[in-house]
């Protein structure tokens, strides 16, 4: 086999389309479990000294977990317009496994990095909480408006794989 070849046979539609899945699910799933992480340390240390605060903190280190539902939607979505869930799948072009690399990208890229920064303003969410258990409104609230983003990415995502032609 030659290199063109093999590069032929990595490089198909499907592979490409099923790259972006695996990126959408894998990146936004990253992002989320550091994020999470992050929250359930700062949480741990309240907890020790006041446990009976456990349901605000749960709220917010939840949070950071939706980008990775988000990942795995969009994958799950590419993989059902594949046909591989039906058992019967379709075969892409290069092009338009291109295209839904890409259509998983805004979620992939977006859910990773929003996740860590939706985590530390959670993380400071319960720094306010430790001293002002009142404030637990304004603490989601912050953490939640970092949440638009990633909801704006996974529309991008998923719209652009439900309206993809195959």
């Amino acid at each position: 086999m030659t290199f063109g070849q093999l590069m032929n046979s990595i490089f198909t539609g499907n592979n490409l389309a099923l790259l972006g899945a695996a990126l959408a699910a894998i990146l936004a799933g990253i992002g989320s479990a550091k994020g999470v992480g992050i929250v359930g340390e700062a949480a741990a240390g309240m907890l020790s000294e006041d446990p009976s605060k456990f349901g605000k903190a749960l709220i917010l280190q939840a949070l950071p977990g939706t980008q990775g539902i988000y990942g795995l939607i969009t994958a799950f979505l590419i993989i059902f317009k594949m046909g591989i869930l039906s058992g019967d799948p379709v075969t892409l072009t290069v092009g338009q496994g291109a295209y839904f690399l890409m259509a998983a990208l805004p979620i992939a890229v977006v859910g990773l990095y929003s996740a860590i920064k939706q985590a530390k303003v959670a993380a400071a969410g319960i720094l306010l909480i430790t001293k002002r258990p009142k404030e637990v409104g304004k603490a989601i609230t912050s953490a939640a408006l970092v949440q638009t983003y990633a909801i704006f990415a996974v529309l991008v995502s998923l719209l652009l794989v439900l309206f993809a032609k195959i």
